[in-house]
């Protein structure tokens, strides 16, 4: 046999394929520079469409992971917020053609396909090639477990049901899951169109007929939704988070905002971001940014064009930017507060960070996160508790979580923050959970590799 061959054989070939959207392609990036970094035998082909190539193909493009694309065949991310549903259609219809040419024509076959849950179809290419697929859950699994087990709704009786009259009815049958409001799940509050939803529970069925299950959470944080989920399902589910670019936290260059926090004393600043896919109405923006600065903390507040009112720059206490490296701000010292929309990946950095939450989530699974977040962990407060949140409520909610001499509430949230941060850190260490969980998910594919 030529050495050519041989090297292809050693080799275990892992083809990652995200759904195209910024809060699913950075975690399965995160993962697969985890993974990448673990093994010399394993080699990682990405898999994008041109135009998220484009996005981040500058990002990151050496070592053992190369990209690849497929051709646009989604609507573009800069317009498909205004069609979520032709979206979701075009992912679900248009992508497995052109991602099965691509596996076609790679010089080096796949050992291996990681897929976003969401991109169902990814496991029947896998069982056809006889390849083995790992499903990726992009979110919390809580909200997997609550797709999952979405029948029981419907056999309670709570689904469809009038939230006017129910929306604080208790949910409390999901196994592993707590005590949760019909209000803060998925497909009661108004987030989920029928048709996504039906999709998607599709979706997380399909998911039990993959090889792999692999969750990038950290099982300290919902050990019990973890536990249960191990129960019910066949296939091997792994822990693998947090999921987050921590390994890149000592490079890149120090910006405009890094530079203004060194000027801040410690625990100063409450960070304010809703995301990078949705945001809040003009008015609401405007009721924000009058309510952070009535309060008269520090801020740092990320918006982009067209949807605040401060001009990017300084505005009385606070300092307004189009973008920052999320992660690196978090764990500055100068920030004492996190003002988040409960997107999983920032829920998650906000954790690893040790800071206390602001919550103000907008839709999705953004209520659930947020739900773990106050009642769960209790490391926060939800600040939007209705449609429209005024200037006051904002103001003294801000000035309450950043007064340092606050009251024991206060006090036991902070403790509680740095609490999870410590599990967060122990279980990337060495023998943690999620470092003993990828290790494992590695050998596991070495192993399939090699027979």
């Amino acid at each position: 046999m030529s050495s050519t061959s041989s090297a292809k054989r050693a080799v275990c070939h892992i083809v990652a394929m995200p759904y195209p959207g910024r809060g699913h392609i950075n975690p399965l990036m995160n993962l697969s520079n985890e993974l990448a970094s673990k093994s010399d035998n394993i080699l990682i082909t990405f898999v994008v469409t041109e135009e998220w190539l484009s996005f981040i193909g500058s990002e990151r493009k050496a070592g053992k992971i190369r990209f690849r694309c497929i051709p646009n065949v989604v609507p573009s991310e800069l317009v498909r917020a205004s069609d979520m549903i032709g979206f979701l259609e075009a992912v679900w219809t248009k992508m497995e053609a052109p991602f099965e040419q691509l596996l076609d024509e790679l010089e080096l076959p796949p050992t291996l396909i990681i897929a976003d849950t969401h991109l169902f179809w990814a496991v029947s290419v896998g069982n056809r090639r006889n390849i083995p697929v790992a499903s990726f859950w992009p979110m919390s699994t809580t909200m997997f477990s609550v797709f999952h087990h979405f029948h029981l709704f419907q056999e309670k009786g709570h689904f469809p049901v009038d939230l006017l009259d129910s929306e604080n009815e208790q949910v409390e049958y999901i196994p592993g899951v707590s005590s949760t409001r019909l209000l803060d799940l998925p497909g009661f509050n108004g987030g989920i169109y029928p048709l996504i939803l039906k999709q998607i529970l599709g979706c997380v069925s399909w998911a039990g007929k993959a090889n792999y299950l692999l969750l990038p959470s950290i099982y300290a944080l919902e050990s019990q939704t973890i536990d249960a989920l191990k129960a019910e399902l066949s296939l091997s589910i792994y822990t693998v988070g947090p999921s987050i670019p921590y390994l890149d936290l000592s490079h890149g260059d120090k910006g405009d905002c890094l530079q203004w926090l060194d000027r801040q004393p410690s625990n100063s600043v409450l960070y304010v971001s809703m995301g990078s896919f949705l945001s809040v109405s003009n008015v609401q923006m405007e009721e924000i940014t009058a309510g952070l600065q009535d309060s008269g903390v520090r801020f740092l507040l990320v918006a982009r064009e067209g949807s605040w009112k401060l001009k990017h720059g300084y505005g009385g206490e606070g300092l307004v930017v189009p973008w920052c490296d999320q992660l690196r701000v978090l764990c500055h010292p100068s920030i004492g507060g996190f003002w988040s929309h409960c997107g999983w990946n920032s829920v998650k950095e906000g954790i690893f960070a040790g800071t206390p939450f602001l919550t103000f989530p907008l839709f999705a699974d953004q209520n659930l996160n947020s739900k773990l977040i106050v009642e769960d962990w209790k490391i926060g407060w939800r600040i939007k508790k209705h449609q429209f949140t005024t200037r006051g409520e904002i103001s003294s909610l801000v000035t309450k979580l950043m007064d340092l001499e606050s009251d024991d509430e206060v006090k036991q949230m902070r403790a509680r923050a740095k609490e999870l941060q410590k599990e967060c850190l122990q279980a990337i260490e060495r023998h943690g959970s999620s470092e003993s969980n990828i290790n494992s998910f590695i050998h596991s594919i070495l192993q399939f590799n090699d027979h």
